[in-house]
C-alpha cells in the first residue's frame, strides 16, 4: 500500500498534468492583468512612414523614434518602411500614417496634383510640415577621363537615366527636357535601377560614363568609386543651377562640404530637394510641440548617428513646400523656443 502510494506521488505523467494545468492558470491570470490593469489616457502608439529597409530614409526614421521613445512620456514610436513615396504620403493623408520622411519634390507634387500625382483623386490639403531634416544633393558622377566639367559636355556619353519613374530618371528627364536634348543624342542611354548595384557596377566596368547620385554625403558607396573606379564629382554653375531651380519649387542650391570624402577634397556645387518630416493636421499639437523639443535636445544624439542629420536650426524651418501650412505645434516650438 505504501509503495502504491509512493509511485502515484512520483507518477511523471501526474506530474506533467498537473504542471500543465498550473502553467494554464498562471496564464489566464497574466491575461487578466493586462487587460485589467488601468491604462493612461495619453498613452498612444505613433507611426512613422520612412523609406524601404536599408535606406537613409528608414536610418533616419530609427533614429528619431529612438528618441522619442526615451525623451518624450507616453508615446511609442514604430516605423513603416517603404519603397513607395506615393504609399507613404497616401497613408498619411489617410490617416494610417501619423507622421512621414517625405521627399520635397514629392510634396510639392502631392499637394500640387503634378507628376506622380497628376491623376489622383485625393486631396492632400491635411497635410501639415513639421521640420525640414536634412539636403538630398543630386551629384552627377563621371569617369574621370571622359572630360565632363559642366551638364553642356553630358551630350554624346553613355549615361544611366536610371530606372523608369526613379527619382534619378526624373532628374534626368529634367535636364533634358531644360536643355532641349534627344535621347538620340546621347551615345547609350540606359535605364539601370541602382538595386543590386547595378548602375555602379556598370560604371566601374565603363559601360556606362555617367551616373546620378541622388542621397546624403557622406556615402561609403560613392567613397568606393572614387577609390576603385576613377570616379568624380561634377562641380555645377549657376548657369547650370539657376535653369533646375526655376523648373521645379522643390529644387534648392547645396554643397557637398570639402573634405567630406578622403580621395575627393574638392567643395562641390549642386543641387537637390529636401527631406522633410510630415504629419496631418489630426495629430494633437502638443504631441508635435514635444516630439520637435525632443529632437532638438537630441541633435547630439542625431548628429553621431550621422553628420547630416545633426543640422537642425530655425531656418527654413518655419517654411513648407507646396503651400502647406505647418502644424499649430510646429509653430508654437519655433516661436517660444527658436526666436
Amino acid at each position: 500500500m505504501v509503495e502504491e502510494k509512493i509511485m502515484k506521488m512520483t507518477n511523471p505523467s501526474r506530474r506533467i498534468c498537473r504542471f500543465k494545468w498550473f502553467r494554464q492558470i498562471l496564464s489566464v491570470f497574466a491575461w487578466l492583468l493586462v487587460v485589467l490593469a488601468p491604462l493612461s489616457s495619453s498613452a498612444f502608439d505613433i507611426r512613422i512612414g520612412t523609406g524601404e529597409t536599408g535606406s537613409f530614409s528608414h536610418f533616419t526614421g530609427r533614429t528619431i523614434c529612438r528618441i522619442i521613445n526615451k525623451q518624450v512620456k507616453d508615446l511609442q514610436c514604430t516605423v513603416v518602411p517603404s519603397a513607395s513615396q506615393v504609399y507613404k504620403l497616401t497613408n498619411l493623408q489617410g490617416g494610417s500614417l501619423d507622421m512621414s520622411l517625405v521627399d520635397s519634390r514629392m510634396l510639392y507634387d502631392a499637394v500640387a496634383n503634378k507628376g506622380n500625382f497628376e491623376f489622383f483623386d485625393i486631396s492632400y490639403d491635411n497635410l501639415r510640415g513639421m521640420i525640414t531634416l536634412y539636403d538630398i544633393p543630386v551629384s552627377i558622377v563621371v569617369r574621370r577621363n571622359v572630360g565632363v566639367t559642366s551638364m553642356d559636355d553630358l551630350v554624346g556619353k553613355r549615361i544611366n537615366a536610371g530606372a523608369p519613374r526613379s527619382p534619378q530618371h526624373f532628374v534626368v528627364d529634367t535636364i533634358m527636357g531644360i536643355k532641349g536634348w534627344k535621347k538620340e543624342e546621347f551615345s547609350l542611354m540606359e535605364e539601370l535601377p541602382t538595386s543590386l548595384s547595378q548602375d555602379t557596377m556598370a560604371f566601374c566596368h565603363g559601360s556606362i560614363q555617367v551616373m546620378l547620385h541622388i542621397g546624403v554625403h557622406p556615402d561609403p558607396a560613392l567613397q568606393q568609386l572614387f577609390k576603385r573606379c576613377q570616379a568624380h564629382l561634377v562641380n555645377l554653375g549657376p548657369a547650370d543651377i539657376d535653369p533646375l531651380l526655376d523648373s521645379h519649387p522643390a529644387f534648392i542650391r547645396t554643397e557637398i562640404p570639402a573634405d567630406t570624402y578622403p580621395s575627393f577634397p574638392e567643395r562641390v556645387t549642386t543641387f537637390g530637394t529636401t527631406m522633410k518630416l510630415v504629419t496631418s493636421d489630426s495629430l494633437g499639437e502638443e504631441t508635435v510641440y514635444n516630439i520637435l523639443d525632443a529632437l532638438y535636445r537630441g541633435r547630439k544624439y542625431l548628429k553621431r548617428a550621422h553628420p547630416t542629420l545633426g543640422v537642425l536650426t530655425e531656418s527654413g524651418s518655419e517654411k513648407s513646400d507646396a503651400d502647406i501650412k505647418l502644424h499649430p505645434g510646429a509653430v508654437k516650438f519655433f516661436t517660444e523656443k527658436l526666436l
